[in-house]
């Protein structure tokens, strides 16, 4: 049975320094020596889960296999790691709190006060130690979400100062600050990162090693000198320079010998542990970084202002277009403001179309238009979750003639409700409503383009939504050219619809930006790209 070590990485300064892509490059870079590794976020809002927060709050939600709705850095370790994240890989203050007031309630706390100390860092603890429970883990990284010195942290790094005394040698401490470049003095400013580390200190957590965010390269002579005021070994302060790509970050925390210190730090000889194999990782950073040639993307959504609502949309287009050798330009366009007027100029010269999730009623016109527009001008088009569904009710009024076409969430008095409402006796029960959460199997039918970009017919993807196709239509859909080539046997739900006459114009039911990852990127994204980029 393995002894897993736990890795905690904070963040001090600001928020938003990419906590999360250093707490990934960690994992990746351990993983690459051999080690098991997984990522854990711990996010000290007290929202139960993500998953009642509008995108603009948070950013998109992420969904795990086994159907939890969690923050999007398990995104990033998805995509970096190329393992699966589940419910145990994130944890809420709401959370947290709910599960102490429900044993209050039992009576499991046998009468006592219930308190900060020690009910509350006791099940913070227990979460981050379940992980590593199995003895099938060498490394558990976890990500304290938040800024060192805010309120909502303080039961997590007390938490971390605990396990500091009860793990030893077992627990290791990054911290990520911010040294900002002050340009009138045309100088670098450390004072920022030594208040981090007091604050952090004032807590009772020493960090074992620093991360500096930086514009600017820093010099030796400047890490010795945060070094010295922060308790920190010299070869322990090393800089997290920005670059171009997020999947540049593990290359370059590799060259400070990132790994190499945290393995050293906790107790390893180097000398027996494999060096970390990056080849296939530089080969995808290279294709990404050396690619000459555009293919322009555009995403037509209602949540565009803040990019990171389609953050592993966005990813996902990433990867496909670098292993098709091309760099990536995308157009964020906002649904609200698209219309069969202004949709040919909106998507002029555009090379594909994706249409994104998104509950609610806002947008969908402008969906409707960018739909019809790319279905008869024969654009490379791939409408997502919500996307299939405005797919499904465009075709219905302008190809069977249903004029009223629409779905029982925006009006229940239409009389062609093409999508609908999910029988609740056969979902999961969510806020009130049916969804169907997580990864749901799929049978797809043989000789469709479906099959071909899978090159098998039985598949699984990750759910999010409420509503379905509605089946009634399902023959009259198909007898019309538009094939329902993807099919959930179980409960005969419609996952993939396919026009025939186009060159590519594919809807699916399920969110597959969830499972691309730099080692193994997503093959509907790898065709639609592919797609977009023929005859140019």
């Amino acid at each position: 049975m393995k002894e897993t070590k736990y890795i905690f990485v904070t963040g001090g300064v600001t928020s938003s320094l990419g906590k999360g892509i250093i707490a990934a490059s960690i994992g990746k870079l351990l993983q690459a020596r051999g080690f098991a590794v997984t990522n854990q976020k711990l996010d000290p809002y007290i929202n139960v889960d993500p998953g009642t927060l509008n995108p603009y709050e948070h950013g998109e939600c992420y969904v795990t296999v086994d159907g939890h709705e969690a923050d999007l850095d398990l995104g990033h370790y998805e995509r970096f790691l190329n393992v699966e994240t589940h419910r145990e890989n994130n944890v809420t203050t709401g959370r947290i709190y709910q599960t102490v007031i429900n044993k209050e309630r039992r009576g499991d706390y046998l009468g006592k006060t219930v308190q900060i100390i020690p009910h509350i860092t006791d099940e913070i603890k227990r979460n981050i130690k379940a992980l590593g429970s199995k003895g099938q883990l060498d490394f558990v990284i976890t990500e304290i979400g938040g800024t060192v010195g805010d309120i909502e942290s303080l039961p997590y790094i007390e938490s971390v100062r605990q396990l500091r005394w009860e793990l030893g040698k077992n627990c290791l401490i990054v911290h990520l600050t911010y040294v900002p470049y002050l340009a009138a003095a045309k100088e670098l400013k450390t004072k920022p990162t030594q208040h981090s580390v007091k604050s952090l200190q004032e807590q009772g957590v020493q960090a074992d090693v620093l991360v500096l965010r930086t514009e600017h390269t820093i010099s030796q002579e400047m890490r010795r000198k945060v070094a010295l005021f922060c308790n920190v070994e010299p070869n322990a302060v090393m800089q997290s320079i920005d670059v171009p790509t997020i999947y540049r970050v593990p290359l370059n925390m590799q060259l400070e010998k990132l790994d190499e210190v945290v393995l050293t730090k906790m107790g390893f000889e180097l000398s027996a542990v494999p060096s970390a194999n990056m080849v296939n990782w530089t080969a995808f950073v290279e294709k990404l970084e050396n690619a000459k040639e555009e293919v322009k993307i555009a995403l037509v959504g209602k949540y565009v202002q803040l990019p990171d609502a389609y953050k592993s949309i966005i990813e996902s287009l990433i990867h496909a277009s670098a292993y098709n050798h091309r760099k990536l330009k995308l157009d964020l366009i906002l649904s609200d403001k698209v219309d069969d007027e202004n949709v040919a100029k909106k998507l002029k010269n555009v090379d594909g179309v994706i249409v994104a999730p998104g509950f609610g009623q806002r947008g969908m016109d402008g969906k409707f238009a960018a739909l019809k527009y790319a279905r008869e001008n024969n654009i490379p088009c791939l409408g997502i979750c919500m996307g299939m569904q405005t797919m499904s009710i465009e075709f219905a009024r302008n190809v069977l003639g249903y004029e009223d076409a629409n779905s029982t969430e925006i009006d229940e008095k239409t009389v062609h409700n093409v999508v609908d409402i999910m029988d609740e006796q056969k979902n999961v029960l969510n806020l009130g409503g049916s969804m169907r959460l997580g990864a749901y199997k799929c049978k797809i039918k043989k000789g469709t383009k479906a099959c071909r970009i899978y090159g098998k017919e039985h598949i699984s993807e990750r759910h999010r939504h409420r509503f379905e196709f509605n089946n009634e239509y399902l023959d009259e859909f198909e007898k019309n050219g538009m094939i329902c080539s993807g099919i959930n046997l179980e409960s005969d739900l419609v996952e993939i619809i396919e026009l025939e006459s186009h060159k590519w114009y594919i809807g699916v039911q399920f969110h597959p930006e969830y499972s691309s990852t730099v080692v193994e990127p997503h093959p509907l994204f790898i065709s639609f790209i592919k797609a977009a980029i023929e005859d140019k």
